[in-house]
């Protein structure tokens, strides 16, 4: 009986940190933006690159800047595997009626690219958030 529970013991504890090690790996590139904090401190950044830039500054006027950047960190957050909820519309909702166009999307993306660079965010993780990002230019562009 006493081997049984000492196998049964070993299991449980090799279960659990392979489930533990799963968790941390699920959460790295999370953590490689600063989770939420550093997610909140990029999006200002964005936000400030994108109000100076005048291929996307005007895509910006009258807009709700504290609803934006709340729902642009829930967004990253959830896209990074981070413990969110984007409780934002669609993109193609939200966008719609916006005329953007390709030039423009990648515009925003040269701003965000400038406010990762900003706060350290590693190159290979950059990369791993815009793959994520991109198809979602389907949604935002307008299409006539």
């Amino acid at each position: 009986m006493q081997a049984f529970f000492s196998h049964a013991m070993k299991a449980a504890l090799l279960l659990s940190a392979i489930f533990s090690a799963n968790a941390h790996a699920d959460d790295v590139l999370y953590r490689e933006f600063g989770e939420k904090p550093g997610l909140a401190k990029i999006v200002d950044d964005l936000y400030d690159n994108v109000l100076a830039d005048p291929r996307t500054q005007p895509y910006f006027e009258d807009a709700p800047i504290k609803r934006i950047k709340q729902k642009l960190v829930e967004q990253f957050c959830v896209l990074l595997d981070g413990p969110c909820e984007y409780t934002g519309r669609t993109m193609k909702r939200t966008h719609e009626g916006q005329n953007i166009d390709r030039a423009a999307f990648n515009a925003l993306v040269e701003d965000l690219q400038k406010a990762m660079d900003k706060n350290g965010v590693p190159f290979h993780s950059q990369n791993k958030l815009l793959a994520k990002l991109a198809p979602m230019y389907r949604d935002v562009q307008d299409r006539e």
